[in-house]
């Protein structure tokens, strides 16, 4: 699996002090009434280690929605793929996702729950491309900002593979 790694981006130990930076920069905000929404599947293992660190008492939520649908690039079409979603009546909702690309699909799920009833919304992310964005909206938590290369590691796959690297790598072109 690691043969698949051309380079290391974000090592595991940086990643880890750089979630324990985010968690106390959205607790600074405020404690009370939160909701974390973890963006499936890529955000899984960044939000566990996100919200662990925040020893408060917290709702944790999953949502399930797709813009690349297996590519290498963003479909430019979101889909929600849960039959109904939670109650965000009253709370604060930090919309966890693993990478911020075209900027679609935060957005679309910001404004879906914002619709829904939540007192506010706020938007966190492990990485950001260094790119011209497709929609005009900004995360309000960013881990690391990176070129416009397809990683994987830490949550992040290709085809479904690579989510348990510990690290953030670009994948080599031998293996796609």
């Amino acid at each position: 699996m690691h043969k698949d790694v051309e380079k290391i981006l974000v090592s595991e130990e940086v990643i880890q002090h750089r979630v324990g930076v985010l968690a106390k920069k959205v607790l600074e905000k405020g404690e009370g009434n939160i909701m974390v929404v973890v963006l499936l599947k890529g955000a899984l293992v960044f939000a566990a280690d996100l919200f662990r660190r925040m020893p408060v008492m917290l709702d944790v939520e999953c949502l399930n929605v797709s813009s690349y649908h297996g590519g290498l690039e963003s479909s430019g079409e979101v889909k929600f793929l849960d039959a109904c979603l939670p109650d965000f009546t009253g709370k604060r909702v930090i919309v966890v996702d693993d990478i911020y690309d075209t900027g679609l699909t935060m957005q679309s799920v910001c404004t879906k729950i914002a619709a829904e009833g939540a007192e506010s919304v706020e938007s966190c992310v492990l990485l950001a491309k260094d790119k011209k964005r497709d929609v005009d909206f900004e995360p309000d938590y960013i881990g690391f900002t990176i070129g416009d290369e397809f990683v994987i590691g830490y949550g992040l796959d290709y085809r479904g593979k690579y989510r348990n690297l510990p690290y953030i790598g670009v994948i080599s072109q031998d293996a796609i």
